[in-house]
């Protein structure tokens, strides 16, 4: 999950290197660090700090920081605890070498074993450690037999990852082969760009989109050469391949905060925007159908389909669950919702007319990419929604639908939860009308989708009322989030967004299964989240919330517009415009995500970046 840069070319100021860092630091932010050659002295240049990026920003002052190539990492810990001494990059003996990574070295304890054996001197905790001591093993051999005492730096990395286990994403410069960066991945994303400004690879485009839109990603088991003019990309055996260059709709400005004082709120209040992009051309509303080009070369399997399994993790698990239930009552189809890390231990069954749906917004959870690995080996039919175009999931899906929602910086997930739910309706949709919806229905469908923008515009404006109620419980450390049917997935999401900001206890349970333990914990310092529209199981619910308030429970109410009823017994009230019952999670969860957001800014955090988390989960 740690974000990398890599640059080679005319710009020397390390310094503004940083500028492209500072974009990934929602991958990790424990620690941050840098290698850069500089030419006049011959030697790199190695800064390493505890903390954010602006601590590695501190140790630069006054000193002469012109070179080129560059290095920089910021880290979110796995092997080794958040310290200057495990911060990347990592060194080798002579500090020649310098390797920055993200993954893990499964066999790193094996080979680190062999290293020391061998006289090599360890400093940090890190599995990373060993790499530059690998590739510094190798290098040395090179040099020995090359006239010029230079070795070469891609041989050797190549030799070295040829022993290693695990995953990565890496980028290696070295002293005494300097003309070059030399990166690789296995499970672990990298993009690469040449462009005029120079040669560049990252962990992730939003790094790179200042300098250019136009990007390779590269694919396991691949290494690129990098110069300030070109580069190469062959495989582990030195095979060469061909790459095709990707052009990314998403500007550098997309990216940025837009004058809102944190990404996560930006991106809430970008919802009308990125619903509206998710439905842009794929509704047909005379037809009562939607068109989903991506499925397109699959339509005629999927007709004949008798079983779907969704499989995601974290937030995308809970957008395929509300999926679940709109696949079953309207396209007829049995759905299967799997956690991405359970599902690949188990020996699932298959089909001709199973199919498999994917979910990842980044397009690089890991859990997820080895599910999907796994039902290919299977061969079974894998579909996606995906947000990021290029990554890894995407290039490995048979057929999939993109979100369009654009870059989602804050690491909890907000537009991209509401445009996953979109494109799971459209999917509803596009496979009902192949089954039983009547065009009548599918018309209906459809003119609702298409008032979803200014729905969602309806409710953003209360976020004033939000912010009052997030005021009043901001002391409380407990909370339980209920619903029925369609929202008992957002008020386990509602739960979500709650733990990952404002660091407080939420469960997200089905309303019916209150009793049967979480009403124990009622009491007048115990909040209750009720997700109540006016739908199917409205009755149900308020009949929960009645007996939350029989044990003195304070309760806040989702509820539709109209109802002022549920002020009778809800303690305060938000309000959701009406809609068909399968829409409303779309409208149920983005109050939820404003009261997540309020209070953690209320108890002062940096709802941008979560301790202990990161935006894409690119490990186990």
């Amino acid at each position: 999950m740690c974000g990398i840069v890599g640059y080679i070319g005319k710009q020397k100021d390390v310094r503004s290197a940083l500028d492209s860092l500072k974009r990934l630091e929602y991958r990790g932010y424990d620690s941050a660090g840098l290698a850069a050659f500089i030419p006049e002295r011959k030697e790199i240049l190695w800064k390493r700090a505890l903390g954010r990026i602006q601590e590695l920003e501190r140790s630069l002052e006054g000193v002469s920081a012109q070179g080129s190539p560059i290095l920089l990492h910021t880290r979110w810990s796995t092997h080794g605890a958040p310290t200057e001494a495990n911060a990347h990059p990592h060194a080798d003996c002579k500090e020649n070498i310098f390797v920055v990574h993200n993954g893990i070295i499964e066999n790193y304890r094996q080979l680190k074993e062999k290293l020391l054996a061998k006289g090599h001197r360890f400093l940090s905790e890190t599995d990373t450690e060993v790499l530059p001591h690998l590739i510094e093993h190798f290098f040395s051999a090179s040099a020995r037999i090359a006239a010029n005492r230079q070795g070469n730096l891609e041989e050797a990395v190549r030799k070295a990852l040829a022993l290693v286990q695990g995953s990565y994403g890496i980028a290696v410069i070295a002293k005494d082969d300097p003309e070059k960066i030399v990166a690789a991945r296995l499970s672990s994303p990298l993009v690469i760009s040449v462009n005029d400004s120079g040669g560049f690879v990252a962990s992730d485009p939003a790094a790179l989109l200042s300098y250019s839109n136009k990007m390779v990603f590269l694919d396991d088991g691949e290494i690129a050469v990098i110069t300030p003019q070109e580069f190469r990309v062959s495989d582990l055996k030195n095979n060469l391949k061909e790459k095709e260059v990707t052009e990314l709709a998403w500007t550098a400005e997309e990216a940025q905060k837009g004058g809102y004082p944190h990404f996560m709120l930006k991106e809430i209040m970008e919802q009308p925007e990125s619903i509206a992009n998710a439905l842009r051309g794929r509704l047909l509303p005379e037809e009562g159908r939607a068109k989903l080009g991506g499925l397109e070369p699959v339509a005629e399997r999927l007709r004949s389909l008798d079983r779907l399994q969704i499989i995601a993790c974290g937030t995308a698990f809970y957008a395929g669950r509300t999926g679940e239930y709109m696949l079953e009552e309207y396209a007829g189809i049995p759905c299967e919702v799997d956690i991405a890390s359970e599902f690949r231990y188990r020996k699932p069954v298959l089909s001709k007319q199973t199919a498999t749906l994917f979910i990842s917004q980044s397009g690089e959870t890991a859990d997820t990419l080895a599910a999907l690995k796994e039902v290919k080996e299977k061969g079974g039919l894998t579909l996606g929604i995906v947000n990021v175009v290029g990554s890894s999931i995407a290039r490995e899906l048979e057929a999939g639908i993109y979100n369009h929602a654009g870059p989602e910086i804050g690491v909890a997930s907000t537009k991209a939860f509401t445009s996953q739910l979109v494109l799971l309706v459209l999917l509803t949709l596009f496979l009902g009308r192949q089954r039983d919806v009547s065009l009548v229905m599918g018309q209906r469908i459809a003119k609702e989708l298409s008032r979803l923008p200014e729905l969602v515009a309806r409710v953003l404006e209360q976020a004033p009322r939000v912010k009052e109620i997030a005021d009043k419980y901001k002391d409380c450390q407990n909370f339980l989030y209920i619903g029925r049917k369609y929202n008992y997935s957002v008020a386990s999401e509602g739960a979500l967004k709650l733990k990952e900001i404002s660091y407080v206890h939420a469960e997200g349970y089905g309303a019916g299964e209150m009793k049967h333990g979480p009403i124990a914990l009622i009491d007048e310092e115990f909040p209750t989240l009720a997700i109540a529209p006016s739908d199917s199981v409205y009755e149900k619910m308020v009949s929960n919330i009645h007996e939350i308030k029989a044990r003195r429970g304070p309760v806040v109410a989702i509820a539709t517009e109209g109802n002022e009823d549920i002020k009778n017994v809800a303690d305060n009230v938000i309000y959701i415009p009406k809609t068909l019952e399968m829409l409303t999670p779309i409208l149920s969860v983005v109050p939820l995500q404003l009261f997540a957001y309020y209070m953690g800014v209320l108890k002062g955090y940096d709802v941008d970046k979560p301790r202990n988390l990161a935006k894409s989960v690119t490990v186990e």
